[in-house]
């Protein structure tokens, strides 16, 4: 197998996915697009929680927003 991604293939698995999002509605494509932006929301909420429950120092500071919440100087540590 080869490492580089198939668009083809890829195109065709968001085609059945959209067509599957769509036939679980009912076939309304309207209702389609509330049901994944609700799922969205919903996984962008998990994420925030996840990204507050990880410690700066595990996360190495590639959580941008968990380490601005600190303050810069830190001169309490070294008493």
């Amino acid at each position: 197998m080869s490492s580089t991604p198939n668009p083809e293939s890829d195109v065709d698995q968001l085609e059945a996915a959209a067509d599957q999002a769509i036939a679980a509605c009912g076939g309304d494509a309207r209702e389609a697009v509330k049901a994944l932006i609700v799922a969205n929301q919903f996984l962008g909420t998990d994420l925030e929680k996840l990204r507050a429950a990880v410690s700066i120092g595990y996360a190495r500071g590639k959580l941008v927003q968990a380490s601005n919440t600190l303050p810069r100087d830190r001169k309490d540590w070294y008493d």
